[in-house]
């Protein structure tokens, strides 16, 4: 495995996105959201589902547009540039597809996308969102809560994580050529972590299937984590006693936690966690603990030293 000395290009926020005197203006002339309901969409873009909830929320959010949502994401498997999903996902081969679950499960199977959903019912969920980069994003998400699903399988008393694999295919990633990260991407979490009604198995963004570049066909959302535990493209899910060793983890075990929590007190080793620039906005605003869904999860880790387990 190669781990760069200088961090990837894709980890630094590129000013000149802020600067541009159009997404500026945008920003300033936009509409507050109106109940976390109006988007702020170009006009040809997918509308929030009039059935979204949104969670976690301040009252000056507002919606990510629909063009930074799909152009400017993190998505390893097919470039370290934000730009390399949008441009090179189009090789990825979304339907069929099959998800193992296994592990210490009393029901593992395989399924298809479509039988592994049918019992659940989609849900529309309006989520912030922080990347360890200082940038985040206010994105309205449709899925399953990923409770359901493990509770369709019945994990066993042993059960104690829940391991996450994604879709390794050079034939369709361009990227999983390039070492830098172990492939398979591999991310996990902790029983009750996944358990929590808020962790979301992610088949929609604004109402319509996930493009290539989010995800497709089903991905992770963890609101209150950092962004790089939002695995894409998964594959099997294995219920296991041994916490998962996390791809990140394993690339910058001093950088990147198990717990991924957003922790504005402890700073990345090479820049600030205190603050965040959402995209389409100019002006940095204080970073929120959990990010904003303290209220919601704190208890999950009550005990527990944040800063020693970041």
């Amino acid at each position: 495995m190669r781990i760069r000395n200088e961090p990837p290009s894709s980890e630094l926020t590129p000013e000149p996105r802020y600067h541009d005197r159009r997404r500026f203006l945008n920003s300033l002339g936009a509409a507050a959201l109106t109940a976390f309901a109006a988007p702020w969409v170009r006009a040809d873009a997918p509308r929030v589902p009039p059935t979204a909830k949104a969670y976690g929320l301040q009252k000056d959010d507002r919606m990510t547009p629909w063009e930074d949502v799909t152009t400017y994401n993190n998505f390893y498997e097919f470039g370290t540039e934000k730009s390399d999903p949008a441009d090179y996902s189009a090789t990825l081969q979304p339907k069929p597809w099959t998800v193992r679950v296994e592990g210490l499960v009393e029901k593992p199977a395989n399924y298809q996308l479509e039988d592994f959903l049918k019992p659940h019912t989609l849900e529309d969920r309006i989520y912030r969102h922080r990347c360890v980069e200082a940038w985040s994003m206010v994105v309205p998400w449709r899925g399953v809560p990923l409770a359901s699903v493990l509770k369709r399988a019945a994990p066993t008393g042993g059960a104690k994580y829940v391991e996450f694999t994604t879709l390794n295919d050079p034939k369709q990633m361009r990227g999983v050529s390039d070492p830098v990260l172990e492939w398979p991407y591999v991310e996990g979490l902790r029983l009750d972590e996944a358990m929590h009604p808020l962790a979301l198995l992610v088949t929609g963004v604004y109402g319509q299937d996930l493009p290539n570049q989010n995800g497709a066909p089903l991905r992770l959302v963890v609101p209150w984590k950092y962004g790089f535990k939002g695995c894409k493209s998964i594959v099997r899910i294995r219920l296991t006693n041994q916490q998962p060793k996390t791809a990140w983890n394993i690339a910058g075990p001093t950088e990147y936690g198990f717990y991924a929590n957003v922790n504005p007190a402890v700073d990345h080793p090479r820049w600030s966690q205190a603050k965040e620039r959402r995209i389409g906005e100019f002006l940095k605003r204080p970073t929120l603990p959990f990010n904003g869904y303290a209220d919601e999860v704190a208890s999950l880790y009550a005990g527990l030293d944040l800063a020693k387990n970041y």
